[in-house]
């Protein structure tokens, strides 16, 4: 995901949350992977523009949280870092046996944000150590164990599932609006996430482990390039 494409993913959020058209939001990827996160093909070039891209993540954080209806994640494939950070804020996250999670941020020299900090926590306790320090992959079965996941489908009924869970939690008459308020992380608490976040961001920037990250990465995706290694889904599928 490109800043543009988290800049009109906040927007459709926010403009579909208003719940004067729809009773729910589903989120979801296309092709065999939920999203890559980040698009490391064109890093920011100054801590300017770190900091602006960051604030993009965050935002996707702050609408959904702000929407007076229920959002869902339908987790179709992998998800990766920022992509995954964004589940964490939806009412529901509900996978298929091919759902993975993977934080790689802390081995990329990246900090955290959407207010993961927090989120993650949240869901999964002191699994989110682990998760962020030791950046491994969580199949399908173990986010489901661990409460990063709520339930898991099959494949072909996880849009469906998604928008039935959608249809009832808000049946008629309903006070779901409400809930979620009450329900959902304050806003102050997330607010005050994205700002120790972004003191990280800028940390990682200024000690050079950003860009010394995202090098490795690059090198290593040349390396597999001559190798003629084959392609990996969250490569693949934005």
């Amino acid at each position: 995901m490109n800043v543009d494409t988290r800049l009109r993913l906040a927007s459709a959020i926010r403009n579909f949350g208003t719940g004067d058209d729809v009773r729910g939001i589903v989120l979801t990827g296309k092709g065999r992977a939920f999203s890559a996160g980040e698009d490391l093909t064109t890093p920011p070039t100054s801590y300017a523009d770190l900091r602006a891209a960051v604030a993009t993540f965050h935002d996707i954080t702050r609408a959904i949280l702000q929407t007076k209806v229920p959002v869902v994640a339908a987790v179709n494939g992998l998800a990766v870092g920022g992509a995954s950070e964004i589940t964490l804020c939806c009412d529901a996250r509900i996978g298929t046996p091919a759902t993975e999670y993977f934080q790689p941020e802390n081995s990329r020299g990246i900090a955290i944000s959407n207010a993961s900090s927090v989120l993650l926590t949240r869901l999964v306790g002191n699994h989110a150590m682990r998760m962020v320090l030791g950046s491994p992959r969580v199949a399908a079965t173990e986010a489901l164990e661990i409460g990063l996941l709520d339930e898991i489908v099959e494949p072909e009924r996880l849009l469906a599932r998604a928008v039935d869970l959608v249809v009832e939690w808000t049946p008629e008459n309903n006070t779901t609006a409400l809930h979620l308020a009450l329900l959902r992380p304050a806003l102050d608490v997330i607010e005050s996430a994205f700002a120790r976040e972004d003191i990280a961001a800028q940390k990682a920037w200024e000690s050079g482990v950003f860009r010394a990250g995202i090098t490795k990465f690059h090198d290593a995706r040349g390396d597999r390039s001559r190798e003629d290694a084959p392609p990996r889904a969250h490569k693949n599928d934005r």
